[in-house]
Order: C-alpha cells, then sequence, then structure tokens
C-alpha cells in the first residue's frame, strides 16, 4: 500500500512539473530544502559550421533560468542550412550540462548538430545520410557533440552513466548523440 501511495505522488509531482514546465512556468530543476544542490548551469559551446563560440550561465543555484541566455542558447543551436532558431528543450542542455559536470566541468562543446529545420533533416535524408524521418533534432531535442581532447568513447560511456536521455554513438562521423527522449542507446 505504501509503495502505491508513494508511486501515486511520484507521479503525480512528475505530471504536475512536466505541465508547469510546458506552460512556462517552472524550471525543469527546481530547487527544495530537501534537494542537493544544483550542478553549474553554464556551458561554453561552438558551432562547427557557423564558427560561432558561446559561454554562458544560463541557470542561477535556485533553478531560475535566464530568458536572455536561452535566447543566445537557442541561436548557436539553429539550423547552419536555413538560419531557422527553434526554442531547445531544457532537458536536452541540462543533459549537455551533466556531461560537462561529470567529465570535471569547463569542457567546451563542438556542435555539429542541434536543431535541425524540416528542409535540412529532409536534405540529409535525400542524400543517404541515415537521419530519422522524425528526428528529436526537429523538435529542438538533440544535440550531436564533440569536445576537443576528450575521445569519444569516453564521452559517449559518460553520458551512458548518467542513463538520462537518448545517446547515440557515431565515431565514424565523430559525434555523440544526446537528446531529452527516453533513456536508450544504439
Amino acid at each position: 500500500m505504501f509503495d502505491s501511495l508513494l508511486n501515486r505522488r511520484l507521479f503525480l509531482k512528475a505530471s504536475m512539473a512536466c505541465a508547469l514546465l510546458l506552460a512556462g512556468r517552472k524550471p525543469v530543476f527546481s530547487k527544495t530544502a530537501a534537494d542537493k544542490k544544483l550542478p553549474e548551469g553554464k556551458l561554453s559551446l561552438y558551432n562547427t559550421h557557423s564558427r560561432e563560440r558561446l559561454t554562458i550561465d544560463y541557470r542561477d543555484p535556485d533553478g531560475n533560468y535566464s530568458p536572455d541566455a536561452l535566447k543566445s542558447l537557442n541561436w548557436i543551436l539553429r539550423c547552419h542550412y536555413t538560419g531557422e532558431v527553434a526554442n531547445m528543450d531544457l532537458r536536452v542542455i541540462e543533459h549537455l550540462n551533466l556531461v560537462d559536470k561529470r567529465l570535471g566541468g569547463g569542457n567546451e562543446f563542438h556542435i555539429i548538430s542541434g536543431y535541425r529545420s524540416p528542409e535540412y533533416n529532409g536534405l540529409l535524408r535525400s542524400e543517404g545520410h541515415r537521419v530519422a524521418k522524425h528526428s528529436l533534432h526537429l523538435k529542438g531535442k538533440a544535440i550531436d557533440i564533440s569536445i576537443p581532447g576528450v575521445g569519444l568513447d569516453k564521452l559517449r560511456r559518460t553520458a551512458l552513466n548518467l542513463s538520462y536521455g537518448g545517446v547515440g554513438y557515431y565515431p565514424g562521423a565523430g559525434f555523440v548523440h544526446l537528446d531529452s527522449g527516453s533513456f536508450r542507446t544504439w
């Protein structure tokens, strides 16, 4: 009985958090007195296509996101083919941040692909690239990355150890895919 009540409470809390997140009212990570300290919400990114760099504090220690910082993240993670900007899912941003912190922090992620416009995704498919027709990149929920000086295998293992979101391994193409979908690997 206690287990089902606990599971029901957890489900209700998670549902409420998701509803608030979708409504744009509450951050992905909210801090309460019982929570551990949040990891620093800071990322360093380099877009390999636009050659732009960004180092930014996107979340404060209390779990509040900076709208201006999120706008900057959306910009650097835009579709490099069309220039289209999308709102990136905060969960994929946090996935990236957790990987960085597990690797010691302060890493510069090289972004191979963030948001992908339908036009660009279709072009990749027509050219024979094995991209999903309904890729999470189309929804701003996926990022393909590498980190200079960090082996792809180590980057992959670090992401897998988090058991958070999808982790794809593409050593031939030189990147690891992270997304905010359910935990899975390929």
